[in-house]
């Protein structure tokens, strides 16, 4: 039987490896980092000053020990990831795969299929359902503190005027994985469902605004719920200022949240899951807004990336729920494939 610590390998260090895995697996007492895939020296350089001698120069020569290995996390450009999952559960090992889980709905499935047939373990790394502010709109809901929902309102936009160096996602259609959609349309997409379940129905706007883009940069994406809740999803990379973060209006008050929550910058500033603070948003608040009273700001609850792994082994180690059913994915890309048909 698989044993804790796990041994683990990361495919891929990126700003996903560097920023949204290796810390954690790092950190817990669940796992052990064993391997770090990457065929760029400055990143092995900075690999073996972080964590040792554990560099691995390709997936070619990682599934070559896949003995050595429990768990691989695959955070590499999109058009990868389907592959890479199968080849490491053809090796015979528990898979994470950071989002999209795949470029459609089928191989999605077919993933699902797979790790099934092997029985291994595999999950999606939908990590923004432990956003603070996340977090924060399911209690807000959960209490009826803004009566019945009625409207949901997302939006995740940055602002990047120009096209960046990275090749596979600046570069690539979006048949290939590329646009904003396949980008930071599975967090938002995953967290409506998360709240209001199924969809009745899609609706999507997609334009590419930059100069030189090949695929969406800037999309919109209803969804109608069979609930009867309509959400309205925004990802864009060409936002010069932010719409609020989450807007929530209900049959009693309407609850928003401005910013993005803190762990992506704080991660990426150095700290770990483990600092003073980590997931904090600090002074930002929330605010409840009702007919006739003044506006009411509630505080903000922490952000937990960690919950995801700490899931993950729980789901290898002791035949849990994974934190991320694949097929939840699935279903993301199915809306996601849509849009796509619509904004053709």
């Amino acid at each position: 039987m698989t044993s804790a610590p796990l041994r683990t390998a990361v495919i891929g260090y990126g700003l996903g490896g560097r920023v949204f895995h290796t810390p954690f697996l790092a950190a817990s007492p669940d796992y052990s980092l064993d391997g770090v895939v990457t065929g760029s020296p400055e990143r092995a350089a900075a690999v073996r000053e972080q964590y040792g001698d554990i560099v691995i120069p390709d997936a070619d020569a990682l599934l070559a020990r896949a003995g050595d290995f429990d768990v691989v996390v695959v955070t590499t450009p999109n058009a990868t990831h389907a592959p890479l999952a199968h080849r490491a559960l053809d090796a015979g090992l528990h898979v994470v795969v950071d989002k999209p889980f795949a470029l459609t709905a089928a191989d999605a499935t077919a993933l699902v299929e797979h790790a099934a047939a092997v029985g291994r373990t595999i999950s999606v790394f939908h990590n923004r359902r432990w956003d603070g502010d996340f977090l924060t709109v399911r209690r807000v809901i959960d209490e009826g503190l803004v009566g019945s929902v009625r409207v949901f309102e997302s939006a995740f936009e940055v602002w990047k005027p120009t096209l960046g160096a990275k090749k596979w996602k600046e570069g690539a259609a979006a048949a290939d994985g590329g646009g904003v959609l396949f980008d930071l349309g599975p967090h938002v997409v995953d967290q409506a469902l998360q709240l209001f379940g199924p969809v009745a129905e899609v609706h999507a706007e997609l334009d590419a605004r930059r100069d030189g883009a090949v695929a969406d940069d800037d999309a919109f994406v209803t969804l109608r719920h069979e609930n009867g809740v309509r959400s309205r999803l925004w990802t864009s990379v060409v936002a010069p200022s932010p719409r609020p973060r989450f807007r929530v209006i209900g049959s009693s008050a309407v609850f928003a949240t401005r910013g993005l929550d803190p762990q992506e910058a704080q991660l990426a500033g150095g700290a770990t899951p483990g600092d003073p603070g980590y997931g904090l948003e600090g002074a930002a608040v929330g605010v409840l807004s009702r007919p006739g009273a003044p506006d009411e700001e509630l505080p903000l609850d922490a952000g937990d990336y960690p919950a995801f792994y700490r899931g993950f082994a729980a789901a290898v180690l002791a035949g849990e729920p994974v934190p991320v059913a694949p097929e939840d994915a699935v279903e993301v890309l199915r809306i996601i494939e849509e849009a796509h048909r619509q904004g053709r």
